[in-house]
């Protein structure tokens, strides 16, 4: 079991933080549903899909209340600001690699599928200049033709060094590259990365489905989820069917697991719950007379996490979606240090808009350090040095394995936003592997033993984003099933 440092009256502490009526009263009218709903939930199916959907979770002691609270009234109206500033609206990623793992079944023909592109004068200079990641303004100079020549010639290397440090450079980047990288990152400056503006290619249902979709997630839990195929997975559409069996056989392996390949389900079966809220919550509605129209869709969101329908499966799938919340805040809050270092800009060249984004980033890290039921961490490969040596190597290569598997995606909207999030739990799991080092880091200079590229900056900052819009959209779902009844 998982030790989590929990301070005292931690729903207190909420509402005194809160400090307003409005949240209180929210807080008894949740109260007051929650009541009404479980005299009625045997009659009423609609709010089925909630009905066990409270308490402390598995492997940690944070409860879902008290994260719903945090994340809907804290966290989410800031985390939003910041995702559409500049610095994290531009994503530059190669959306033409090849899938490495079995032959290509074409790419999704369905128009909404497609991702435009940014042309790179719509791109502020500063990103572009930047497009080795380096983020002062002092080594964004554009004058600097030969400086950015050889950074991109060492690949995509973060740094606010001088030039006289240029040499630091190769060993700083073979360092980092065979150390911590949780995900196998894009080439920058590959001819076929492009640059994507996320505000306008949102993620949201396309209509791409099937075998092909299937048979990428097949490939993640069958073979990178440590489960031996002779374990049968609950609602595997590829699988045969297994009649009544409602797959506690599978449960029942995965609680024998040790904690951190219970963890690694769990992370993987949260982020698929995410992405699955998303597409509910901006399904496709109509392709009208060149309109298109994306709304709500309560049948789907039923059909996938209504307890009936998936034999129990979808609160499970729901309380991992939480589950990964606590991961991801957990590293926002470990890498703060890295961040409020004045060496760091996030420079897009609009010295007000660099300010503000960095103000706003900050503010989002002073609320994650102040949320009392962080998950620890330190629980996770805590044995024999060997041993766990060994067994975070093989977690590592298997989510890095992962990371590739999205290049198998046939559509390119979702290849786009599941590369992204990807990449941001990547990332997050390379900080929470990484305290000695963040520790450790100097105010006024850079460190090879920690650094981050803007790619990964933008993709743990927007994942997050992701999953706190899950978390509120949750919230709507519930209001629409409680109309509905």
């Amino acid at each position: 079991m998982i030790n989590i440092t929990l301070r005292a009256g931690g729903l207190t502490l909420f509402l005194f933080l809160l400090g307003s009526d409005f949240v209180l009263g929210w807080l008894n009218n949740i109260k007051s549903s929650t009541q009404q709903s479980e005299r009625s939930i045997t009659s009423s199916s609609d709010q089925s899909c909630f009905c066990h959907l409270t308490g402390v979770l598995d492997d940690c002691f944070c409860d879902i209340e008290s994260i719903d609270v945090f994340n809907n009234f804290k966290i989410y109206p800031k985390i939003q600001k910041l995702t559409e500033r500049d610095f994290f609206r531009y994503y530059k990623v190669n959306l033409r690699r090849p899938c490495p793992f079995w032959p290509d079944d074409g790419h999704c023909s369905i128009k909404n599928c497609q991702v435009e592109p940014c042309p790179e004068s719509k791109v502020p200079m500063g990103i572009k200049a930047g497009n080795y990641n380096k983020y002062a303004q002092d080594t964004n100079t554009v004058t600097e033709i030969e400086d950015c020549v050889q950074a991109n010639q060492l690949g995509a290397i973060n740094s606010t060094l001088s030039n006289q440090s240029k040499e630091a450079f190769v060993e700083w980047a073979r360092h980092d590259d065979a150390k911590d990288h949780f995900c196998e990152l894009d080439d920058e400056t590959s001819p076929d990365a492009e640059y994507v503006d996320l505000l306008f290619n949102p993620e949201r249902y396309t209509g791409y489905k099937g075998p092909s979709a299937w048979r990428v997630w097949n490939s993640i839990y069958e073979e990178n989820c440590f489960k031996p195929r002779s374990v049968y997975r609950p609602l595997n559409p590829l699988a045969p069917s297994r009649g009544d069996d409602d797959g506690e056989n599978f449960y029942i392996w995965l609680e024998g697991l040790c904690l951190e390949k219970r963890v690694f389900y769990r992370l993987i079966s949260g982020l698929h719950t995410s992405i699955n809220i998303h597409l509910c919550a901006k399904y496709l509605i109509d392709e009208g007379w060149g309109k298109t129209t994306w709304g709500t869709n309560v049948k789907e969101f039923r059909h996938r996490f209504d307890p009936v329908e998936t034999k129990g499966e979808g609160t499970r799938r729901l309380k991992n979606l939480y589950f990964l919340y606590l991961i991801e805040l957990r590293a926002l809050s470990k890498v703060a240090p890295y961040f409020e270092r004045t060496i760091v800009e996030l420079y897009t060249g609009n010295t007000e808009e660099d300010a503000a984004t960095k103000e706003l980033l900050l503010q989002v890290f002073n609320e994650t350090k102040a949320f009392p039921m962080h998950f620890d961490e330190k629980s996770m490969f805590a044995g024999g040095k060997k041993e766990a040596k060994i067994l975070k190597e093989e977690f590592r290569l298997h989510f890095k394995n992962i990371s590739r598997i999205m290049d198998c995606v046939g559509c390119s909207s979702c290849r786009l936003w599941g590369k992204l999030q990807t990449q941001g739990l990547g990332t997050a799991l390379k900080i929470l592997f990484s305290e000695k080092e963040i520790k450790n880091l100097s105010e006024n200079s850079t460190s090879k033993d920690f650094q981050l590229t803007r790619q990964e900056i933008v993709g743990l900052l927007n994942a997050f984003g992701r999953l706190s819009t899950s978390i509120k959209e949750l919230q709507n779902f519930k209001t629409l099933l409680q109309d509905n009844r």
